[in-house]
């Protein structure tokens, strides 16, 4: 029982401060599931997101779910998860009864523009560290840099995206299998 009581209140904090998704999420999640709490690897939680980038939903509640999961069972992932949204829902409530009456005031505008300004910063640094840790050879780069480019320039899906190079790297390790 004191492993889902842990799963919730971890998953409650880094619901609380992460604001602007999934990718600002990274920084807290790695500081909390693998440097504090030592749950998880940097490489179990990129592949975690990787998988919950390719899976229905939101992938900072699929990354909750898949470490709630290992650490205890089904249970685990439903804890994880319900104290990851638990805190935005709870926020949701408060801003959506006094937006309406305040959001006309300069100081609360100029509060949203700072944290969209800090989210950026978040998913600037976490696209960064990301980068640094996956794209270590040429071909990698290669294919981060051409993967942007597809999204960023020719605003292909990144659910095609997804697919394509999923199954270039299915075709490229049975060509280094059979090598």
């Amino acid at each position: 029982m004191n492993i889902l009581l842990d799963l919730y209140l971890t998953f409650a904090k880094i619901g609380v401060f992460t604001f602007g998704g999934g990718y600002a999420m990274l920084p807290l999640l790695e500081r909390e599931v693998c440097d504090k709490k030592n749950w998880a690897s940097q490489e179990e939680i990129l592949d975690y997101y990787a998988i919950g980038q390719s899976t229905p939903g939101i992938i900072a509640i699929n990354t909750s779910t898949f470490l709630g999961y290992k650490m205890a069972g089904k249970i685990g992932g439903l804890v994880a998860s319900l104290g990851f949204i638990t805190p935005s829902i709870i926020i949701i409530v408060l801003i959506a009864n006094f937006l309406k009456i305040y959001s006309h005031l300069a100081f609360i505008q100029h509060a949203f523009a700072g944290i969209r300004i800090g989210v950026c910063a978040l998913v600037f640094y976490t696209v960064m560290k990301m980068t640094k840790k996956n794209a270590d050879t040429s071909l990698k780069f290669i294919i981060f840099f051409l993967t942007f480019l597809a999204v960023a320039v020719l605003s292909i899906s990144p659910v095609i995206i997804v697919i394509s190079l999923g199954i270039f790297g299915i075709l490229l390790g049975r060509g280094k299998e059979n090598a």
